[in-house]
């Protein structure tokens, strides 16, 4: 029990660590691209990328909670050879789905920036992103056999070397692609993104060849009688229906929002501005205090998963009001400190008044923001995939309505307004 505690403890150490520095150095990447773009791009690009979460999506089809949860379980039960046929079933089934998804998004480019996006300086940015989708597909099965095996060192090592190639390519070539205008810009930061994609891949796949041979079988090994794909596909299709949905849904919102603000402004370069000052540089920096909620979130679906296999269900329990206790006293400390200097936050990170007013009308949100995420955890943990679908469903439809009905007639002030409404009804049918 101890030591299995002070592997948690280390792991949620590593995993924090690693988010800080990736999201300081995300904070400072950010300002440096809305610098070398500026805001109209950051909306162009935000737009771009809610593309590439929806296609993401797809592409890694919620296999990292299933490879997760199936590798704990015969890691308590079953054996060396069980384990290493899940985790091949399931590169095989996120490359096949991965490769689907590449080819949907690339012939599919010119539709989905002229009608969806409605601006074609966004396609060839589409047609590079989907290259980087059968890599992540990979990515995910092997970042699932690493939380499951404990060692958050191995993926939390991918995720900086990832953000280190990103920047590298970025800041290599932003430059000479963004004199070509906007659209060059954006395909220049989707190309680091796809270059970075496939070296974490890549790292990752290096990792698992060296710790297979580490692996032993469970002195509780019995025989299994399920099929893995039928297995994996019952736990990842209600997750990847419900990211697949929830992506779907806030991807429509996101193409909505400026173009309701462009029914109210009447100019399209400030509804992107006003867009990509909100999404792109206040959403990242109210999320950035969450790291450590966000690796807790992570590792306890291995936690709780391992404890429900072995019917422990006082664990259960005592993990869970832990954690939320937990995520409400410091997301509500955090928030205190963030609305008392929104204003000056946004003009000592991003020399914007526009962008501390954003930070500050939002701040009072952020234990809300944190709590739905580390409740996700808990619900996938405990195998409630449904439950956090009909949730984030329910919230995004609640906002999507009420973007097209009020936006148009208010502007940013509505779409603000949109927000505090959407989390406060996440917190009431939670």
């Amino acid at each position: 029990m101890k030591k299995s505690k002070s592997v948690f403890i280390k792991n949620a150490f590593i995993m924090t660590v690693t988010a800080l520095i990736l999201r300081t150095i995300g904070i400072f990447f950010r300002i440096y691209m809305s610098n070398k773009v500026g805001a109209e791009g950051m909306g162009l690009y935000q737009l771009i990328f809610s593309i590439y979460v929806l296609a993401s999506t797809f592409a890694s089809s919620g296999i990292c909670t299933a490879v997760t949860r199936m590798v704990t379980d015969e890691l308590v039960c079953g054996t060396k050879k069980s384990v290493l046929n899940i985790l091949r079933k399931s590169i095989f089934l996120s490359a096949v789905i991965g490769l689907v998804s590449a080819a949907l998004v690339f012939f599919g480019a010119d539709f989905i920036g002229t009608y969806w996006i409605k601006d074609v300086r966004s396609i060839p940015a589409l047609k590079v992103l989907c290259f980087s989708l059968p890599f992540m597909g990979v990515t995910s099965c092997l970042r699932g056999y690493f939380i499951a095996r404990r060692q958050a060192s191995t993926p939390s090592r991918s995720q900086i070397f990832e953000q280190l190639v990103r920047i590298g390519v970025v800041m290599l070539i932003i430059d000479r692609f963004s004199s070509m205008g906007i659209a060059y810009a954006c395909l220049a930061v989707l190309l680091g993104d796809a270059l970075a994609e496939t070296a974490s891949c890549v790292y990752l796949g290096c990792g698992y060849l060296l710790d297979k041979r580490k692996l032993t079988n469970s002195t509780l090994a019995r025989p299994r009688n399920y099929g893995v794909f039928r297995k994996l596909l019952g736990i990842s299709v209600p997750i990847t229906a419900g990211r697949y949905l929830n992506s779907i849904l806030r991807t429509i919102e996101n193409i909505l929002v400026p173009d309701c603000l462009t029914k109210y402004n009447h100019s399209k370069e400030d509804s992107l501005a006003q867009f990509g000052m909100l999404k792109g540089m206040a959403m990242p920096l109210l999320f950035f205090p969450s790291s450590f909620l966000t690796s807790l979130s992570t590792l306890l679906i291995p936690e709780i998963s391992e404890a429900n296999a072995l019917s422990q269900k006082k664990k259960v329990e005592r993990t869970v009001n832990r954690t939320l206790h937990l995520t409400l006293t410091a997301s509500i400390l955090i928030s205190g400190i963030f609305t008392l200097f929104a204003r000056k936050l946004g003009l000592i990170i991003y020399g914007s008044e526009e962008v501390g007013f954003l930070l500050q009308v939002l701040a009072p949100l952020m234990p809300v923001m944190y709590l739905e995420s580390v409740v996700d955890g808990i619900l996938k943990g405990l195998g409630q995939q449904v439950s956090s679908l009909k949730y984030s469903v329910a919230d995004s439809i609640v906002r999507i309505v009420m973007i097209f009905v009020l936006v148009p007639l208010r502007g940013m002030e509505s779409f603000l307004f949109v927000v505090v409404v959407g989390n406060g009804y996440v917190v009431y049918i939670i």
